[in-house]
């Protein structure tokens, strides 16, 4: 049997296949539940003077971590096995993909984590307003990136790409400020401790821009990793 024959249609029906990419979809629905959950419990943490939340945090990512093993293994399960093609070969291969940048995402909770027990119980230079902002647009959009992933909402992932801008102006707009209190010696180390968080969740931002950009190409076989927003808007709007 060749292996055109072997992806046929029927062979799509198989129920073993179809339990495969159902675990596969529910996997990496899992893995992200837990990537949004730590960074709400590190920015909790952080505003709360939680070490111990922290602490809780960090040990998470080790579950973050085997769910990536898991995900890879089946992946390349099913690539070898079924030797799926079209629409399922995208999803298959790009879930290698996205479960890496879910992964990272879960390292960057981790590093404000270290960055939030490090502060200590020191005051903060301000009150946190900018930084829970950021979380929580980060937040939607990895929840958002993974909902147009599996749906294969094009709309919902260009969304995601566009929430990215939010999320630099609030980034610049903490690091100017930070940057005048940090005139202040004695508020230098808090200072470069609560500028790092912030980058941390610009730098989480960009991976789920990675995300959305992902499901765009999976839907749309189009790459517009280096296009940008304003060529993408163009030839939306021409």
């Amino acid at each position: 049997m060749n292996i055109d024959s072997h992806i046929s249609k029927d062979s799509h029906t198989d129920r073993n296949y179809e339990d495969e990419l159902y675990q596969l979809r529910e996997g990496i629905l899992r893995m992200a539940g837990k990537v949004e959950k730590m960074i709400s419990q590190s920015i909790q943490a952080l505003v709360n003077h939680d070490m111990e939340l922290a602490k809780e945090t960090i040990e998470m990512d080790h579950q973050v971590n085997r769910d990536e093993i898991e995900s890879d293994d089946l992946c390349l399960l099913m690539l070898a096995k079924w030797q799926p093609m079209a629409s399922d070969l995208r999803f298959i291969t790009l879930t290698l993909k996205m479960v890496t940048d879910l992964e990272r995402i879960g390292d960057l909770a981790v590093n404000i984590c270290k960055r939030v027990i490090n502060l200590g119980l020191d005051p903060p230079l301000k009150p946190y307003i900018d930084i829970p902002k950021m979380a929580a647009i980060t937040q939607s959009m990895i929840r958002d990136a993974i909902d147009a992933f599996v749906a294969q909402d094009v709309d919902k992932a260009h969304r995601v790409v566009i929430l990215d801008d939010e999320v630099d102006d609030l980034y610049k707009k903490v690091f100017r400020e930070l940057i005048k209190l940090m005139k202040d010696e004695s508020n230098v180390e808090r200072g470069i401790h609560v500028q790092s968080i912030a980058k941390v969740l610009e730098r989480m931002a960009d991976h789920c821009t990675n995300l959305a950009e992902q499901v765009i190409l999976m839907v749309k076989g189009k790459d517009i990793r280096h296009l940008g927003k304003r060529s993408e808007d163009e030839e939306s709007q021409g």
